[in-house]
């Protein structure tokens, strides 16, 4: 550790935690020799991305595959204007390296899976999870303890925020709690909106992301008492906080007295978004193709399955069911002719065509490819 050397610009640049006698220089490098990922560049991502980077993590890893959208600059500080329709991999990439030049920000456009979590996430030493689905978080979760590495958890909803540390090596050589621990069994679907659907306020993931930063450079340095065994809860409309212990399951699949699980599963499934008959033979339309069939005679229905805020701000005239009200009006949705599914972007959508498919046994169900944003895409290259 003592080979990690500063040149002036950093000791000036992080003079400040060299002033902190329980930090100092050996603090600051370990936080230079450190390699930690982000998944998710979003709202959590935003804030937690740009404090390790002012901190001076050493490499940063980030994983997404979203681009920047105008609704993500309410509360996604990383960005601004000119980011839209970039990748956020890229657009967080370039406004890090100008933020701090001194650290290493290695990117990862695509989504993480099964497939390709353990490869990615074995070259790093700390993992953040920063996303907004049920899937993505026991994915991430059962990749870090299979590997061994420790996971600094977030999650925010409306109001409310939540940071926990995971799977954390204490002092005496012994791993602490995981997700699957506090949570063993994934919530029904659709039971828990996200962000685009619940909404979420502005401030939030800028307080719970750099909470989540403090949980990391706590990890990182040693200092502190990092929230292993514990969940902080934060209530932003009165802002009171509180802290929930989390204990060991004797039942964990991974990590109880009789593990089951010695590999990544199909995460899809697990959370009830898929089932074996349904999984991969999704049927989709491009925004090409939904033009062509509403020019021609052919009978189908389009469902919206967004948020009515987002409804009255633009629609192409489907029937709105919110995401989170699918299941409940299923009797309103066709199932002797085509019915197009559609969102903002396409995942919604996605999620809402696999619960029918697998609960309901729907087979006519068309996801539109990139959702209304393609669509009014396809539309702008019509007028020019």
């Amino acid at each position: 550790m003592h080979d990690i050397s500063f040149s002036d610009q950093e000791l000036n640049r992080y003079s400040r935690h060299l002033s902190l006698s329980e930090f100092s220089l050996e603090g600051q490098r370990k936080l230079k020799a450190a390699k930690v990922l982000v998944v998710g560049a979003g709202g959590l991502g935003a804030p937690l991305l740009l404090y390790l980077a002012a901190a001076g993590v050493g490499t940063i890893g980030i994983v997404d595959n979203d681009s920047v959208e105008e609704s993500n600059l309410q509360r996604q500080v990383l960005y601004g204007i000119d980011d839209l329709g970039k990748a956020k991999v890229d657009a967080a990439s370039a406004r890090l390296k100008n933020l701090n030049p001194h650290i290493n920000i290695i990117t990862y456009k695509e989504e993480i899976t099964a497939d390709n979590a353990l490869n990615i996430i074995a070259n790093y030493d700390v993992v953040a999870d920063g996303t907004d689905n049920f899937p993505t978080r026991y994915l991430v979760n059962d990749a870090c303890v299979l590997l061994d590495k420790c996971l600094v958890f977030a999650s925010i909803h409306k109001f409310q925020g939540q940071v926990a540390v995971f799977h954390y090596l204490d002092k005496d050589g012994n791993r602490g709690p995981n997700y699957r621990d506090m949570y063993p069994n994934p919530p029904a679907p659709g039971s828990v909106p996200s962000c685009a659907e619940g909404g979420v306020l502005g401030v939030l993931p800028g307080i719970i992301g750099s909470m989540q930063a403090n949980e990391l450079i706590k990890v990182i340095s040693g200092i502190g008492e990092p929230l292993s065994g514990k969940l902080f809860m934060y209530d932003a409309l009165n802002s009171q906080s509180r802290i929930l212990r989390i204990s060991k399951d004797a039942e964990n699949p991974l990590t109880g007295a009789n593990p089951t699980q010695k590999s990544l599963i199909n995460y899809q499934k697990f959370c009830g978004l898929a089932d074996d008959a349904q999984e991969g033979v999704m049927k989709e339309i491009s925004a090409e193709e939904l033009r062509s069939w509403q020019q021609s005679s052919k009978d189908f229905q389009i469902i919206d399955v967004r948020e009515k805020h987002e409804y009255e701000l633009s629609n192409i005239n489907g029937l709105l069911i919110p995401l989170g009200l699918i299941e409940e009006s299923v009797n309103q949705i066709e199932s002797g002719k085509d019915v197009v599914i559609h969102c903002a972007s396409g995942m919604r959508s996605a999620n809402a065509i696999k619960v029918l498919e697998s609960k309901f046994g729907f087979k006519n169900l068309y996801n539109l490819k990139g959702g209304i944003q393609a669509y009014q895409n396809c539309l702008n290259q019509l007028v020019k």
